[in-house]
């Protein structure tokens, strides 16, 4: 038994770094605990007897987490550098691969979770037709709240936060670049949005099969599930040049 506890071939067992993740991001993991819990009670209202300023706000709400995401993740990454936090890890078995990934994975999991619960919850309130008589489908808020757009903005924005982390290593303008570098990439995916899938013009109404917009209704998962990849090709884009700046300062 000596002999094998101190044989030097022995390693010691990776820790674990999810679960240091979790202790250190304790408040903001249940703040988006609240959140997911405040907004799919919004929604359950709206289902219900609160109509359409509670779907409103529930839709609201849903497009502030990309933002949230990218500023979490800019402060976070940020302080960490400046302080200086990061190289103790880096010294106890963790290398700054495995530590941005893990710190990443573990939000990232958590985000994808809470927001398909509110996609799935603002799809039953939207199936339902509790929405307001003559409500354009096709506006931001209700066309990403709506389909798995609401699932990959957050991940990008969990991605330019922390390259913006990267790039600025004071919180707070990491924050500003992030919260800016996130309005930016929306906004262009939002004008870009009508060429993104081929259509002929139609006038009609939801009854009959075709949304406001001049689209007919099939349009909506081609659309969304087009610009899903392109969210999630430019966050992996991102993401990449994160860690390659990672690597080219811990070389």
């Amino acid at each position: 038994m000596t002999a094998l506890a101190t044989d030097p071939t022995v390693r010691p067992r990776p820790a674990r770094t999810w679960r240091a993740v979790l202790r250190l991001h304790r408040a903001a993991l249940t703040g988006w605990a609240v959140l997911v819990t405040a907004v799919s009670a919004g929604l359950l209202w709206a289902y219900g007897p609160g109509g359409s300023a509670a779907y409103t706000v529930a839709e609201v709400l849903i497009g502030w987490v990309p933002y949230l995401a990218a500023v979490w993740a800019g402060t976070f990454v940020a302080r960490e550098l400046q302080r200086g936090t990061v190289r103790l890890a880096w010294t106890q078995g963790v290398t700054p691969n495995r530590w941005l990934a893990t710190s990443l994975a573990v939000p990232a999991a958590l985000l994808t979770a809470g927001n398909t619960v509110l996609v799935l919850l603002h799809r039953l309130v939207s199936d339902a037709h509790q929405v307001p008589e003559g409500w354009n489908p096709w506006n931001d808020e209700t066309f990403t709240a709506n389909g798995t757009l609401a699932i990959v903005h957050p991940l990008l924005g969990l991605a330019v936060g922390t390259l913006a982390g990267f790039l600025q290593r004071h919180a707070v303008t990491a924050a500003g670049l992030a919260i800016a570098a996130m309005g930016l990439a929306l906004t262009t995916l939002g004008f870009a949005r009508p060429h993104l899938w081929p259509t002929a013009a139609h006038v009609g109404n939801l009854r009959g099969g075709y949304y406001a917009g001049n689209r007919p209704a099939s349009d909506f998962w081609p659309l969304q599930l087009v610009e899903t990849g392109i969210v999630v090709a430019v966050a992996a884009l991102v993401l990449g040049t994160a860690f390659a700046l990672l690597r080219r300062r811990t070389s």
